[in-house]
């Protein structure tokens, strides 16, 4: 796995405790996700400089969100309707150069 790999599963496995309120504290944190603690508060400091509305509920022990929150890190492919292929392919007839391609 690389690196990046690594780190953005990191990432989603805190953004799923988050959601849970099941972080623990940041030195808990740290031993569920094997990183140090240092690694926890940086994650964190990232992850509200993206904008994630995350706190520290003493109450709770665990860091929370404050309002509803998704995190999606992918490449997602989706089918694009006719006008957006004829907009890609600069106006030209597509389905026709699609014809030609399957030939």
């Amino acid at each position: 796995m690389s690196k990046l790999t690594r780190q953005i599963a990191i990432l989603e496995r805190v953004h799923q405790l988050i959601r849970l309120k099941a972080t623990g504290s940041p030195k808990q944190l740290a031993e569920k996700l094997g990183v140090s603690e240092a690694t926890v508060f940086r994650m964190i400091d990232t992850m509200k400089e993206m904008k994630a509305p995350i706190y520290y509920n003493l109450t709770r022990q665990s860091y929370i969100y404050t309002e509803t929150t998704y995190f999606k890190c992918g490449f997602y492919a989706e089918e694009l309707d006719s006008t957006t292929k004829r907009n890609l392919s600069g106006g030209c007839c597509f389905t026709y150069i699609e014809q030609l391609v399957k030939f």
